[in-house]
């Protein structure tokens, strides 16, 4: 009998409420944390996990970092002419490992901003340039401008589309969401090596109980020291969650998305409010991203973002209604605010290895 692999098949369903973002920071058995709280057998969370990865419905299985506090990064948007847009996407998603999040982006009416299609997350290792990097992508794939957002501060970041499902408009949390800061983190060589093994993408093989032995091998360390360095990793805070990935934008082989629609919501508060209007978007439970970012004036100032993904457009408009009618509620101004919707898109985990970085920038860096 064929192991069922659909995202709303019930068991896998109750598995991934929990597996897509709730197990926080390192665990040593993370498998059976998730099997904890799902109220699910091990055995089966094993097999069910295993399936939905082989098949695609999961597209990856890794403990994720808290990446702003060990590498510089910014979300970018990118003004690229038509003709070359989907070239650029190729490019940023395929060949350059330091861009995150790849998306075409467009808005209902032409708006500040809207010239603005090719949206990236991008990040590059301690001591690098951002600038310099989008520079040389500027280049290659002949963008006309690019404008760097980094992120003053973060007020969430989860996933969980499932967990999400059927939520209603304006449903949120008791209190306002506390900002987290993104300043970078110094780690030691030993902490670097068990970090970089830990962080690579889960393999079906290594979807057992003991999942961490095979990397505290490849870091050169004994199991228990794994855990150590692990654990002080964690207590630095650069360690985010352990996380199933699902595949949310291909649909799966009998045609079932996880969602259609994301859409990056600008906000234009002023200045002085940016933590406390960052806070209650936050506590929102639709965001599965929140943002203190400084759009400029290109983008009408926006200062905070937010993305939710839903499977009707309507429904996404009804979550940022409830959450405008939120804002003024609480006597923030909003001077300023638009939806990008996602189109085409590729996500993928930035990478922030120094070495990566500079074997790039010798293969595609600028002629010298």
């Amino acid at each position: 009998m064929s192991i069922p692999t659909e995202h709303d098949d019930p068991i896998n369903a109750q598995i991934l409420s929990v597996s897509e973002d709730l197990v926080s920071g390192f665990q040593r058995d993370p498998f059976q944390i998730i099997a904890d709280e799902s109220g699910v057998e091990l055995e089966t969370v094993l097999e069910r996990i295993k399936a939905m990865l082989e098949a695609g419905v999961i597209r990856r299985v890794r403990q994720t970092l808290l990446s702003t506090k060990l590498a510089h990064g910014a979300l970018v948007a990118w003004r690229v002419p038509e003709e070359k847009l989907n070239d650029a996407f190729d490019f940023m998603s395929q060949k350059d490992p330091f861009s995150g999040h790849v998306v075409i982006r467009s808005t209902d009416t032409e708006i500040s901003g809207s010239g603005y299609r090719l949206w990236t997350t991008l990040k590059v290792p301690q001591g690098e340039s951002l600038e310099e990097h989008a520079n040389v992508l500027k280049r290659i794939v002949g963008a006309d401008e690019f404008i760097l957002m980094p992120a003053k501060g973060v007020f969430a970041l989860g996933v969980g589309h499932v967990r999400r499902k059927g939520l209603e408009p304006g449903a949120k949390v008791d209190e306002p969401a506390v900002m987290m800061t993104t300043t970078v983190v110094e780690l030691t060589d030993e902490e670097w090596t068990v970090l970089l093994s830990l962080k690579e993408e889960l393999t079906p093989e290594e979807i057992v109980q003991n999942c961490w032995d095979a990397r505290a091998k490849n870091a050169g360390v004994s199991l228990e020291r794994f855990y150590e360095v692990a654990e002080t990793l964690n207590q630095k805070k650069v360690i985010g969650r352990f996380s199933t990935f699902l595949e949310h934008v291909k649909p799966s082989d009998t045609g079932k998305r996880v969602t259609r629609f994301n859409g990056l919501f600008h906000w234009a508060v002023p200045k002085g409010m940016e933590m406390v209007a960052g806070g209650e978007v936050g506590r929102h439970h639709c965001m599965t991203h929140a943002y203190w970012r400084e759009g400029g004036p290109q983008f009408g100032d926006v200062n905070i973002m937010g993305v939710m993904h839903g499977t009707e457009k309507p429904k996404v408009l009804e979550h940022k209604a409830a959450l405008d009618k939120h804002l003024a509620e609480k006597g923030i101004e909003v001077s300023y605010t638009n939806v990008f919707w996602g189109g085409r898109s590729e996500i993928k985990p930035s990478e922030i290895s120094p070495v990566v970085y500079h074997e790039w920038h010798q293969k595609f860096g600028d002629p010298k």
